[in-house]
């Protein structure tokens, strides 16, 4: 399924508009991520685990999204867009979204 955060696709008819599809994921930090995190704040460098986690976190997100719209014939998610938000202390969401499609 092609997947585009541009509103067409270049060579490629928009045969059928299917609406918006979207996919969500909220997770919680880790503590032992966050020892990891407190060390890097004071001596600096990127935080891997949260990194890693952001990438799950937008790999499911995005799975969840793809699936919707294979349940409603699409074979393009196009405009696709990404949010966080933070759910709690600790915890944040991760939602994309994006219009399903079916390109000729």
């Amino acid at each position: 399924m092609l997947i585009s955060n541009i509103e067409i696709v270049p060579g490629k008819k928009i045969a059928k508009h299917l609406g918006m599809v979207q996919g969500n994921t909220v997770r919680a930090k880790h503590a032992g991520r966050d020892l990891m995190a407190s060390l890097k704040n004071v001596f600096g460098g990127e935080l891997k685990g949260y990194t890693e986690l952001l990438n799950d976190a937008r790999e499911e997100a995005t799975q969840r999204m793809l699936d919707q719209a294979k349940a409603i014939g699409a074979n393009a998610v196009i405009n696709v867009r990404f949010s966080t938000s933070s759910i709690s202390a600790g915890a944040a969401e991760l939602f994309v979204y994006g219009t399903a499609v079916v390109l000729e």
